[in-house]
């Protein structure tokens, strides 16, 4: 269960993000706020969402991606299940 204190944590992160204005802003601001890991984990599954939309199968995705059985599934499960941010964002920034 999350806390009010991780609740109200979380709305100030998200409107943060609303706040960035240019890709080098949104650069920097990552940078600052999380590992270069935490980021290429983030962009790996991004493009994992991108393959899957675009009907790529599972193993094609892992072998170019890197990314594991389970990321890969995770990802599907949102893209199928989720809240919809996944297509949302994929259909703002094209391919």
């Amino acid at each position: 269960m999350i806390t009010d204190r991780e609740k109200k944590n979380l709305q100030q992160f998200y409107r943060a993000v609303l706040a960035i204005e240019t890709e080098e802003e949104c650069r920097k601001f990552f940078d600052d706020v999380a590992t270069i890991k935490e980021v290429l984990d983030l962009s790996s599954r991004l493009e994992v969402a991108r393959l899957l939309d675009k009907g790529t199968v599972f193993s094609e995705i892992s072998r170019s991606t890197g990314a594991s059985s389970a990321t890969i599934s995770r990802v599907n499960k949102c893209l199928t299940y989720g809240e919809g941010g996944y297509k949302t964002i994929l259909n703002r920034i094209g391919d």
